[in-house]
């Protein structure tokens, strides 16, 4: 496998995404040529395609909404999870975030993360890491585009059903992915961000960025749950 630094810079180029134009990232030209080209040098490796070289619609759109609400960040630890190019991880550090992780499991995202927060002159933490399950330390975890396959939002749900009773603010961006679990979420704003007709079904696609709601815990067959009324 070659040096994953130098396979970046040399099949990348210095872009801002369309939605985004305050964040510079290493992101492909040619998206067709380079999918391919990344599957069959890396197809023995077993490592994942190339996500990190493209800034897809759910990210931008919740990269603008971090931007331009920074209260939401400011001030908190940050998990950029399933990071990629660490899109949402530079927009937190840039709208103030007190320390910000951006955590991947493909080891290309682990190279481009650094890359690209250099680029943005901003100080971003990367990992490799499967963090599903875990517990995190971080306030506030970001998510772009992550409801795309069905196994994964199987895994993903019930972990951010319990990042979120646990007081975490976890929020997501998604672009009318299948398997997003809408009864979840509460919307908090809606865009529409350009994208690269070779990744997707169309030049725009609608972005909205959702807060997690877990799904309450069941109070079990003949038993109600009445809201206790506050002191006064």
């Amino acid at each position: 496998m070659r040096d994953a630094r130098a396979f970046i810079l040399a099949n990348t180029a210095v872009q801002r995404p369309p939605h985004v134009p305050q964040i510079a990232l290493h992101l492909a030209d040619e998206a067709h040529d380079l999918w391919l080209k990344t599957e069959e040098e890396l197809a023995e490796a077993g490592v994942p395609p190339p996500f990190w070289a493209f800034a897809w619609a759910g990210g931008q759109g919740l990269a603008r909404f971090v931007l331009d609400n920074p209260e939401t960040v400011r001030g908190r630890t940050v998990l950029d999870f399933a990071s990629g190019s660490g899109l949402l991880a530079i927009a937190a550090a840039l709208s103030g975030a007190a320390r910000v992780r951006a955590v991947d499991v493909d080891p290309f995202a682990l190279a481009a993360v650094p890359l690209n927060a250099e680029l943005n002159r901003v100080a971003v933490e990367a990992a490799l890491a499967d963090l599903i399950g875990e517990p995190v330390p971080e306030e506030v975890i970001l998510a772009g585009d992550v409801f795309y396959d069905r196994p994964f939002a199987d895994r993903l749900i019930p972990w951010f059903d319990a990042l979120a009773r646990g007081g975490k603010t976890v929020l997501v961006g998604d672009p009318g992915r299948a398997y997003l679990p809408k009864a979840r979420l509460e919307e908090r704003g809606v865009y529409t961000v350009p994208v690269s007709r070779a990744l997707e079904d169309g030049e725009v696609k609608r972005t909205t960025v959702w807060r997690w709601r877990p799904e309450p815990p069941h109070a079990g067959p003949g038993l109600t749950v009445r809201a206790r009324r506050p002191s006064p």
